[in-house]
């Protein structure tokens, strides 16, 4: 991983805490939510590439799950293994999602809940797909997430950076290009944004079964006072229930922050 995203990671130093706050507390509940659609009852291995400071890695393991997590900022192994414990209820190192330091068919399970956010090049989104392949069990699970090429729109208006002619048309060319190469004001450096179809023909070219892209937060993505609404229980079950009616709708999935694409070796 390129040294600018690990120095802008350790600069913001608050990765950690993003899915407990805000459309973070969305996006984790509908990921989880749709991780356990899918991934058959019982003891699994699993291994979290991306893993930040093992929000998931902890949840995993704490349903029963052997759980490796590995992330290029050596910041979040850190406080990864402080969530984890002693005994370590799950292990964390540092390493790069195009090159695990695994065996071939070693887990059922594989995510990628943040690596194809970073890579620009598709060759490298594809080896990292590829290598999320390589280490799967035969039929194991991989699920990859994206950044919607929607989200800087929604995000720049929604929080108000979106504010001059300049800013603008820096929104413009990512939506026709797809990828960012500066910080911006309001938005993460370095960064690549997918469409559904998009990431449907990398994951399949990856030689990967696709069964579903879903998008993960939906309308909710969008909305202001969503602490607010999280803390009122019936508020909170039409936001995930909003996701739900268009998480698979065409076009008005990637109106989500994030895309989820579900696959299979």
């Amino acid at each position: 991983m390129s040294s600018p995203i690990v120095s802008w990671y350790e600069d913001q130093g608050d990765e950690p805490g993003r899915l407990l706050s805000g459309r973070g507390r969305l996006e984790a509940a509908r990921t989880k939510e749709l991780v356990e659609r899918h991934v058959p009852k019982g003891s699994l291995s699993v291994l979290e590439v991306g893993g930040g400071g093992g929000y998931y890695a902890s949840w995993l393991a704490g349903l029963g799950h052997h759980v490796a997590m590995l992330d290029p900022v050596p910041l979040h192994v850190e406080h990864a293994r402080r969530e984890a414990g002693e005994p370590p209820a799950f292990e964390a190192r540092v390493g790069d999602a195009r090159d695990l330091p695994y065996a071939d068919e070693t887990f059922d399970v594989v995510m990628l809940l943040g690596p194809l956010y970073h890579l620009r090049q598709s060759q490298d989104r594809l080896l990292a797909l590829r290598e999320a392949r390589r280490v799967s069990k035969p039929s194991g699970f991989v699920f990859a997430a994206a950044i919607s090429r929607y989200a800087l729109p929604g995000d720049g208006i929604r929080n108000g950076w979106i504010d001059d002619d300049d800013t603008e048309r820096s929104v413009e060319h990512v939506l026709a290009q797809g990828a960012t190469g500066a910080i911006g004001r309001g938005f993460l450096a370095l960064s690549y944004f997918h469409r559904a179809d998009d990431l449907r023909e990398e994951v399949a070219c990856a030689g990967l079964s696709v069964e579903a892209i879903y998008g993960i937060e939906g309308p909710a993505f969008l909305v202001a006072d969503i602490d607010d609404k999280w803390a009122d229980p019936a508020a909170r079950e039409r936001l995930l229930w909003a996701a739900r009616l268009v998480e698979r709708e065409p076009g008005l999935q990637e109106v989500s922050g994030h895309l989820l694409a579900v696959a299979r070796v």
